[in-house]
């Protein structure tokens, strides 16, 4: 059965059950207060970085010179900024989180993290260009409930960005510079000392050298026509038949065997040398592109030392890329968290629309016969007369003191509630200090 046909019927509902619905409407509209009260003015400031290009084209810097992939550098300054050790600096600078003496150390670093964000500028016009997807600066953000503090720290990480990027870029030119010099004067030596074992070793192997081998073969074949010229002395010595006497033709063939001997002697020791001479060579090769190596290690450590020299002198004349600040951080003006009053109101509205709903589902969940119309819709029986309830003077004091309870119990809940307010909310509570009590003396 439908127990709504007319807006009379709907209007005598509302009147019925109209102090439920003010009860209802009011605890929502106590809660709603209460609730937004409770929320926090946030605040938020903005502080903006810009990645400057460099004035000098890194083609014409230099390899080493050239600027670096800014995505990975901003991503490095970012775990720098966001570090345990830098995000305490800035607490115990700015007295930040320090009202809750229980909030420990991690417990208020990772608030700090969650107040601050940061967000890379990426150029969406080129993004297809070659290192179109490099970020063109970055836009540091934070929150808090002191408008101050947030401008305050919005402007000190962007200040440590800056700084960071600053040192990092000149560490980094000056330590490459330092380890071309310490490489340039490492294989310098190392050259001086090659050099001087080549010179050594080309002294003491002078004569198996290819130059040399040339003059020992040369030397051979002289020592072996030598050899044989003496051969044929002694033979013809031993086959003559002249009147010499034989003790002098003796000491001469004693003589010859004697040089024959050295002859042979030098003769094998010319071979040996000539046997070792490859081995030699090799030696030598093997020394030789041990120096061309260094050599040409040395060159390539010459030319980056010169890119090196190049990039430090770019970065002491500020030539290279860098982070500058765009924009400070100003202090707000207003909190970017939603308004109490709004709040408050939606949850009157909210409430009010609750009370409502629940009388209805009450009205609806209690389907009793009220009215003459009601009952013909119901039971097709068109009623002859409709008497009226009459209340006697007892029914009467019933009501009356049913009534004063809702009304005791209301303004008990009423003063429950603005308690919980002024409590909850400083203003109200210096108002009912300084207001309230010279309403009462007067």
């Amino acid at each position: 059965m439908s127990q709504f046909q007319s807006i009379g019927e709907v209007f005598a509902a509302l009147k019925r059950r109209a102090l439920m619905i003010l009860v209802v409407t009011f605890l929502g509209c106590l809660a709603s207060l209460y609730y937004a009260m409770g929320q926090t003015k946030v605040f938020e400031a903005t502080a903006v970085v810009q990645i400057e290009d460099a004035q000098v084209p890194d083609q014409l810097a230099g390899a080493l010179a050239a600027t670096n992939d800014a995505a990975r550098r901003v991503r490095l300054i970012e775990q720098r900024l966001m570090a345990r050790d830098n995000l305490v600096r800035i607490m115990e600078k700015h007295a930040l989180f320090s009202a809750d003496p229980t909030m420990t150390m991690s417990e208020r670093v990772g608030r700090l993290r969650d107040s601050v964000r940061i967000q890379q500028l990426l150029d969406q016009a080129q993004s297809f260009a070659p290192g179109g997807n490099a970020p063109s600066g970055l836009m540091i953000s934070v929150q808090m409930d002191d408008a101050q503090k947030a401008a305050d720290v919005a402007n000190e990480l962007m200040q440590s960005v800056i700084d960071q990027s600053r040192d990092r870029s000149a560490s980094r030119a000056r330590d490459t510079l330092d380890f071309f010099v310490a490489e340039e004067t490492r294989v310098g030596a190392e050259i001086d000392v090659l050099e001087a074992e080549i010179a050594e070793f080309k002294r003491l192997n002078a004569e198996q050298l290819p130059t040399g081998v040339v003059d020992l073969r040369s030397q051979l074949g002289s020592l072996r026509d030598t050899d044989l010229e003496l051969d044929q002395q002694i033979l013809t010595m031993q086959t003559s038949s002249d009147r010499t006497r034989d003790e002098v033709r003796e000491r001469q063939i004693a003589a010859l065997q004697e040089q024959k001997a050295l002859i042979a002697a030098r003769i094998t020791q010319i071979e040996a040398q000539i046997e070792g001479a490859p081995e030699v060579e090799r030696e030598l090769n093997r020394l030789d592109r041990e120096m061309t190596r260094l050599q040409e290690q040395y060159g390539v450590i010459t030319r980056r030392k010169a890119e090196a020299e190049l990039g430090q002198l770019l970065e002491d004349r500020k030539a290279t890329d860098r982070f500058e600040v765009l924009e400070t951080a100003l202090v707000p003006e207003y909190p970017v968290s939603r308004s109490r009053k709004k709040l408050a109101m939606m949850g009157g509205v909210a409430s009010l629309m609750a009370a409502l709903g629940l009388a209805f589902l009450i009205e609806t969940m209690n389907p009793v016969i009220r009215s003459a119309a009601q009952m013909e819709r119901a039971l097709g029986i068109q009623p002859v007369v409709a008497i009226p309830v009459v209340t006697t003077r007892q029914d009467r004091r019933s009501g009356g003191l049913k009534l004063l309870g809702k009304l005791l119990a209301i303004f008990a809940i009423l003063g429950l509630g603005l308690k919980l307010l002024w409590d909850r909310s400083p203003v109200l509570a210096e108002f009912t200090e300084r207001f309230l009590p010279r309403a009462i003396r007067g």
